[in-house]
């Protein structure tokens, strides 16, 4: 009936791990049906399923006999680790010069406060002067805030440094040219005061209202001196 036990039997295994056992059909095993052999080995487990279709005369000898070292076989899905996320550089806008990449967007590269404006700082005696103050301001709120501001900036340190160092200095060690230098920037400053008192949102407007103070001190600088002078020369 189902789920008898046959038999049971405990084999030794040879040296190299082959075993086999014969079981003689007959008392428990005889009966027509399905039958399984299970043998167990250390940790591991061989089943293995024969049919049994009856017995006829003497005694059938029925055999199992395993050739192979038993083996536990377990199959793993490998680990596959997961290949980082790599966000494509080309993706990736290209900053200008002056503007570094944050969060994926262009902005100005912050730079520290407080240095730049030499001859102003020697003419007015301390970076925490209004004036200096005013001017650090502009630059660096206002034109900085563009490209084309930051393009402009860039040409124009190159120049201002080449001799802004040394006229600094001489500032500081004659009183009466320090007043010269005073009151020639001062309608710079007077100029500048116009960006103040506009909204400045696009290139457009950055190079529109640029051009237009840079013209403005052309006319206080060089224009309108040339004029007097030609007036002066017509009196005589």
């Amino acid at each position: 009936s189902k789920n008898n036990i046959a038999g049971v039997a405990q084999i030794q295994p040879k040296a190299n791990g082959y075993y086999s056992h014969t079981f003689v059909a007959g008392c428990q095993m005889s009966k027509s049906g399905e039958y399984t052999i299970t043998a167990f080995w250390n940790n591991n487990v061989v089943t293995a399923t024969f049919e049994l279709t009856g017995i006829t005369g003497s005694s059938i000898p029925a055999q199992t006999e395993d050739d192979t070292p038993t083996q536990s076989v377990i199959d793993e899905e490998p680990m596959m680790d997961e290949e980082p996320s790599m966000a494509d550089a080309s993706s990736q806008p290209a900053c200008g010069q002056g503007t570094v990449l944050k969060n994926g967007v262009c902005v100005v590269e912050e730079k520290k406060s407080g240095g730049g404006c030499l001859i102003a700082t020697a003419t007015f005696g301390s970076e925490m002067a209004p004036q200096v103050q005013f001017l650090r301001e502009i630059r660096d709120n206002t034109v900085l805030q563009t490209e084309s501001g930051v393009s402009f900036m860039t040409g124009f340190n190159q120049f201002y440094y080449s001799f802004s160092p040394v006229i600094a200095d001489y500032e500081r060690e004659n009183p009466v040219f320090k007043e010269l230098v005073k009151l020639t920037i001062t309608p710079l400053l007077t100029s500048l005061t116009i960006l103040n008192y506009v909204d400045i949102d696009t290139e457009e407007e950055m190079l529109g209202y640029g051009i237009g103070v840079i013209l403005l001190n052309i006319g206080m600088y060089f224009v309108a001196p040339a004029a007097i002078l030609f007036k002066i020369k017509n009196r005589k």
